[in-house]
């Protein structure tokens, strides 16, 4: 919700399609350069003090945008300058969160222990967009960022009340920038994992940002307004909410291989489909199947490479893999710039061909190596 408001807020303040892709660029781009530290610390500190005070954080800069917009003083430059405020905390909070969940449960049941987290967030995905037109409607965008100010500060309650995590490195026996080399060699040594670090940055690069444009299309492509953005936002959660179950109740670790390369095309080809049509029923169709194959490759492929981490190196190889996630900041970015001169059809459907080929490849390699390495 706090990303589609922000969204909805700055298409609302400027009408710009390249203000959207900034937004996001300011939103991720941060974790392309923090990440890599966020997880040398998350191997240095209790990570689930980390994680408490970050959910703090955002609590906070929730709340003073919904303040900024009640006062009537919001400015795009503000909604840019929280937006990357959340990124910078955003960089140490996700690898503290992965790397937590290895520790919690033995490694067979890894598959089903991330589609599990997986459809806690696509379910939020759902409620989101039921409340996010009703809550604009009856309380004004403000009432949306205010109560997610307050979800927020529950969330840091509930992760006060968990049990602290063993650290796995020697905290002050090196230097934090040898900690990071170390991580990089690691990963160096083992060519799969940079196969898969690199699958999921085309990913975020060409697929990942697409929600950047969905106020543009619902409002000037399929010619609606809020309620058919939270139909958009809604369609997309229960798409990967179906998907999450489907990993949950179907997919083992040994089928990770074919699962990530079908499912990686399926998001790829989905999106060029709904890019291409200006009909409500297909868009709301196509972006259910986005989120259902978004969800079961993005989870195959971080427990793919969970799967071979030992965990002293748990937090710095998830940090680094969450480039990825940060990369699809850039996929904003171009988004903005490609719908900005060429139209936003255009530039999703050009997204989506890139992301097919790319992954294909990528896809057949990775395979290829870990046939090798078995």
């Amino acid at each position: 919700m706090l990303m589609a408001a922000n969204l909805w807020l700055m298409h609302e303040l400027t009408n710009t399609v390249l203000y959207l892709g900034i937004l996001t660029f300011t939103g991720l781009g941060p974790i392309l350069v923090f990440s890599m530290w966020g997880g040398v610390i998350a191997d240095r500190v209790n990570r689930v003090r980390l994680v408490t005070i970050t959910r703090g954080c955002f609590s906070i800069t929730a709340l003073i945008t919904g303040l900024l917009v009640f006062f009537n003083l919001i400015q795009p430059w503000h909604l840019i300058s929280i937006s990357l405020i959340n990124g910078i905390l955003l960089s140490f909070d996700i690898p503290s969160r992965q790397a937590m969940v290895p520790n919690l449960l033995p490694r067979e049941h890894l598959v089903n222990a991330f589609a599990l987290q997986s459809m806690l967030g696509t379910g939020s995905a759902i409620i989101a967009p039921v409340f996010l037109p009703l809550i604009e409607k009856i309380w004004g965008i403000e009432g949306v960022f205010m109560i997610i100010g307050v979800a927020y500060a529950f969330t840091t309650i509930m992760f006060s009340k968990l049990s602290k995590q063993e650290i796995y490195t020697k905290a002050n026996a090196q230097k934090p920038w040898r900690d990071l080399i170390e991580g990089f060699e690691y990963i160096r040594q083992h060519r799969v994992m940079i196969a898969l670090i690199s699958i999921g940055i085309v990913a975020g690069v060409f697929t990942s940002s697409y929600n950047t444009l969905l106020p543009v299309f619902a409002e000037d492509v399929l010619n609606g307004d809020v309620q058919i953005y939270g139909y958009l936002l809604l369609s997309g959660g229960i798409g990967g909410m179906i998907g999450a179950i489907g990993m949950a109740q179907f997919i083992k670790s040994r089928d990770s291989g074919f699962i990530q390369a079908t499912s990686g095309v399926g998001l790829s080809l989905s999106l060029i489909i709904f890019a291409l049509n200006s009909d409500i029923v297909v868009a709301v169709i196509s972006i259910a199947i986005v989120g259902a194959f978004g969800v079961i490759f993005s989870t195959i492929n971080n427990t793919f490479l969970q799967n071979m981490l030992a965990d002293e190196y748990r937090g710095r190889v998830s940090s680094i893999h969450q480039l990825g996630w940060g990369s699809s900041a850039l996929g904003g970015l171009l988004l903005g710039f490609l719908a900005q001169t060429f139209g936003p059809q255009f530039a999703l459907s050009l997204c989506g061909s890139i992301a097919t080929v790319s992954i294909l490849t990528l896809c057949f390699y990775i395979n290829q190596e870990y046939k090798e390495k078995i």
